[in-house]
């Protein structure tokens, strides 16, 4: 199948999941609304929990590559502002950072599950999703990556670290209790400087 049908798939199963609970959308529907055969969408994802491993997936995916735009284009605050902004927009990804699954989501298991596919998207799909903790250790990596490099000293790569998993744990709790004048970013910006006081730089 085309990559850009399967893209297809997901975003009428994204669409789909926007406008009714997981439990009531049917694979003819989708299917019908990407334009293809219903045995189609079940060759490329399998089963109904095939298709909503690689809808996670697939908006996990897109929460990451946000997330390193938005550290490169602005820092630790505009990161802990995507977090915030991605999860009070998309309910899947405020799940998958939250651990909070409600009856309206698809909710596969985390654990990686047997598949036969010979789709690589989808096998990769059927791969183990990450919990919460494993998705901020990503995070908190990735970006402490691109904001430091290889060069860094020991002591300066624990510290930038240390920043970005401060960044990411103040947006997560901004996700679950909204943030006053100046947003999260302001928090980000107040706590790195606090600490930055602390530590005498």
């Amino acid at each position: 199948m085309m990559p850009a049908a399967r893209e297809s798939l997901l975003e009428a199963a994204s669409t789909a999941l926007r406008r009714r609970p997981w439990p009531t959308v049917r694979m003819v529907d989708v299917a019908a609304d990407a334009g293809v055969s219903r045995q189609t969408l079940y060759n490329e994802f399998g089963s109904k929990d095939g298709l909503a491993r690689a809808l996670v997936r697939r908006e996990t995916d897109a929460y990451l590559a946000g997330a390193d735009r938005a550290l490169t284009e602005g820092g630790l605050p505009s990161l802990a502002e995507w977090t915030v902004g991605s999860a009070r927009t998309n309910a899947v990804i405020r799940a998958v950072l939250t651990g909070c699954w409600s009856p309206r989501l698809p909710a596969p298991g985390l654990a990686a599950v047997p598949s036969t596919s010979t789709v690589p998207a989808q096998r990769r799909a059927d791969g183990p999703l990450p919990t919460p903790a494993e998705l901020v250790a990503l995070v908190r990596e990735r970006a402490a990556a691109l904001r430091g490099g290889p060069g860094l000293a020991k002591e300066e790569a624990l510290r930038t670290r240390h920043e970005c998993e401060l960044a990411l744990r103040l947006a997560l709790s901004c996700v679950l209790a909204p943030a006053g004048d100046g947003g999260v970013g302001r928090l980000v910006r107040e706590a790195l400087e606090g600490a930055a006081r602390q530590a005498g730089r």
